[in-house]
């Protein structure tokens, strides 16, 4: 027997069965150059594939919010005018521009150091390959296996996901992806078990081995002994008992058995995100991600069009949502506003550095998000913030647009609160100052780990070294709730910390009022705190900031 092992489980469960080996045949596609004059023909072509393919993804949104995000994008003007530019501008066929329109496209999500956008790459080659079969008239096969296999392949797109027979597959397993991947998402949302990123996976299993899939543990047996497929039968059975008595609290509130509650919420990038989210018993939206808009788009999104957003998403959540005002630079940027090259872009031209030199730009989404305001519970959250002058000249802005928007009678919330994404040592030594003007604290672990470490999340060679309980990331959350805390304010983390359920009976005590995670998590992590007392978890937490290495803070959780 011979055992794989995950960092980082993207489904849990635990499957057993024979591995299918699936290796998706690479596309071939016509190539050659086109007149001028045969360019609006070829463009009549693609015009004609994006509306078969919003079609077909009409019918698949209904059942998938995954679908109905590809089917904004597949009708979004971004990548119509860009495959249209290669076409008329370049002499492309339209197969040909369909591909070089998604690789810049993929190229530019990919390079995303942010692992939710990073994954987003996914959504366009699964649009490219809609299209191309459209354009082609050749359709891929959907993944077809024998009953209880363990599907293993080197990606899956949405769509290759979408249509495997659950009643044959019993696991899913693949070379490539992250646990924000489609993939995972659509693995959990189906309560199937998932591993992503197991690199030799391809190399180490057979068509045919026996497997035994732990998305607990991030554990992959390879033909395991009798003795070990009995273990994993208990295992299973147990697990199943546990899974029907955390759904039957999913709608409870997350309250610890001594009374103290805390907010759980959805980190969400989109609309379709939020649709989803508010089926998980969510306490509002605690990290919106307002760049989506921005990043989907062929121009910087206008007034009215990101009030339209902000607005749907306050109607859609009827809880409070809290919007991170843009975040670009660093790992995410725009085609339309061309950027200089740095040399270390995390520590550059960023956040709330753009926002607050492009004053109009910023001023045009605070409007938007203020007039939005009128119709729910909004929040504005700051991103990358290093100092009090940066906090009020933010605030400064958002009391200028309100002065505006009362000079042209237009409401808003007038006691809308503003917050600071805490994720740079700076703000997390200045944590006090900060919580004195701010309304409340929403801390970044994937950033802060990043910049309190000084390790790149992007480096495969020091990858290990990023942890988020290491003791110096663990002391600066203690520091920043009792900073908040001190001046009566909430403080909350939405990074991918917050979704750890190793971790959160020692968040809970670090004094946090909020956790906002990716929704799936919430129920499981909402069972742990309904089972812990606040004062037992105070005390470990206590004993943790004391501790001096990983390995001691893991020992004792």
């Amino acid at each position: 027997m011979k055992v794989l092992k995950v960092n980082q489980p993207a489904s849990g469960g635990i499957a057993m069965g024979s591995a299918y080996l699936y290796q998706p045949k690479e596309r071939k596609i016509a190539d050659y150059r086109v007149s001028s004059e045969e360019a609006d023909k070829e463009i009549e072509r693609f015009e004609a594939a994006v509306l078969k393919a919003a079609e077909e993804l009409s019918v698949l949104a209904g059942e998938n919010p995954i679908f109905a995000a590809h089917l904004e994008m597949v009708k979004d003007v971004t990548l119509q005018e860009a495959v249209t530019g290669k076409i008329k501008g370049e002499g492309n066929n339209a197969e040909k521009a369909v591909v070089l329109a998604c690789e810049e496209l993929i190229l530019l999500f990919e390079a995303m150091e942010d692992a939710y956008m990073k994954e987003r790459a996914a959504d366009i080659k699964d649009i490219r390959e809609r299209l191309l079969s459209q354009l082609t008239g050749i359709v891929n096969k959907p993944v077809s296996c024998g009953k209880d296999s363990i599907l293993i392949a080197p990606d899956l797109t949405p769509s290759d996901t979408s249509s495997l027979d659950l009643n044959k597959i019993r696991g899913l397993i693949t070379r490539d992806g992250g646990v924000t991947s489609h993939v995972a998402i659509l693995a959990k949302s189906l309560s199937l078990p998932a591993l992503v990123g197991v690199k030799e996976i391809l190399s180490e299993v057979a068509d045919g081995d026996y497997l035994i899939l732990d998305g607990y543990n991030g554990e992959i047996l390879i033909n395991p002994t009798e003795e070990e497929k009995q273990k994993y039968h208990e295992l299973i059975k147990k697990h199943k008992e546990a899974e029907q008595r955390i759904k039957a609290e999913e709608s409870l509130s997350s309250i610890t058995l001594d009374g103290r509650e805390v907010h759980l919420c959805a980190n969400v990038g989109n609309i379709e995100d939020i649709k989803k989210a508010v089926t998980s018993h969510i306490d509002g939206i605690g990290l919106f991600r307002s760049e989506f808009l921005y990043l989907g788009s062929s121009h910087f999104p206008t007034e009215e069009e990101q009030f339209e957003a902000y607005k749907e998403a306050a109607v859609t959540c009827s809880r409070e949502i809290t919007i991170r005002t843009l975040d670009i630079g660093g790992d995410k940027t725009l085609p339309y506003y061309p950027m200089d090259k740095e040399e270390n872009p995390f520590l550059g031209f960023r956040a709330i550095r753009i926002s607050l030199q492009e004053k109009e730009l910023f001023k045009i989404q605070l409007r938007a998000i203020l007039r939005a305001s009128a119709f729910g519970k909004i929040r504005i959250l700051f991103p990358m913030i290093i100092s009090l002058e940066e906090l009020r000249a933010a605030k400064a802005a958002v009391r200028e647009c309100m002065e505006a928007l009362n000079t042209a009678d237009i409401s808003y919330d007038e006691t809308i609160q503003t917050g600071v994404m805490i994720e740079t040592p700076a703000s997390v030594l200045c944590a006090e100052e900060l919580a004195k003007e701010a309304d409340f604290f929403s801390i970044g672990t994937n950033d802060l780990t990043q910049y309190l470490l000084a390790v790149d999340r992007g480096n495969s060679k020091i990858a290990a070294l990023y942890n988020s309980f290491h003791p110096a990331v663990i002391r600066s959350i203690r520091h920043v709730t009792e900073s908040a805390h001190k001046y009566g304010k909430k403080a909350g983390m939405c990074g991918e910390f917050a979704g750890n359920e190793k971790a959160t009976e020692l968040l809970i005590g670090l004094g946090l009022d909020e956790l906002s995670m990716t929704a799936s998590l919430i129920s499981g992590v909402r069972y742990r705190i309904r089972r812990m007392k606040y004062e037992a978890a105070r005390k470990l937490a206590e004993e943790a900031v004391n501790k001096a290495t990983v390995s001691e803070i893991m020992e004792l959780l």
